[in-house]
């Protein structure tokens, strides 16, 4: 019986919950705002400013690769929003990341410029699901343009 009385308090006085390493910092507007964009940015529009040597070259392949760590930072614990879409959505924007970085590393303009739609997809598909509006201030912009 005591031995049962200490099994159950041992028990209770576990942690509900191992404590988790990982220490956020910036919240989810900083994210995309101090990170994300201009990552983004650096793939979307590379032909504006096309990297002429191996030092340019390299900035790209750094603004790949935070983009590709970037989706891992969107699943930190606190910050994934669920476990299904928001998972999916992460990965999607690691995948378009480390093929930009690859693409990068092998000084490949056309490849990376070819991932343009692949990364528009990560963005619009993440945003449709979990930014409110979305998609009806993106209608309000576009029936303003038409007035």
């Amino acid at each position: 019986m005591r031995l049962a009385i200490l099994f159950i308090a041992a028990i209770l006085l576990l942690p509900a919950q191992t404590p988790s390493e990982y220490q956020p910092v910036g919240n989810m507007s900083q994210l995309m705002i101090n990170i994300l964009y201009p990552t983004s940015n650096a793939i979307f529009y590379i032909e504006r400013n096309a990297p002429k040597n191996d030092s340019e070259w390299g900035l790209v392949q750094d603004q790949a690769l935070m983009l590709a760590e970037s989706g891992n930072l969107l699943l930190m614990p606190g910050r994934a929003r669920d476990q299904a879409g928001w998972v999916k959505d992460a990965k999607l924007l690691i995948d378009v990341g480390n093929a930009a970085y690859k693409a990068a590393k092998a000084k490949d303009m056309p490849a990376i410029i070819a991932l343009n739609d692949q990364l528009n997809t990560a963005c619009v598909t993440c945003h449709e699901d979990y930014r409110p509006a979305y998609r009806r201030r993106r209608q309000q912009n576009q029936d303003q343009n038409k007035q």
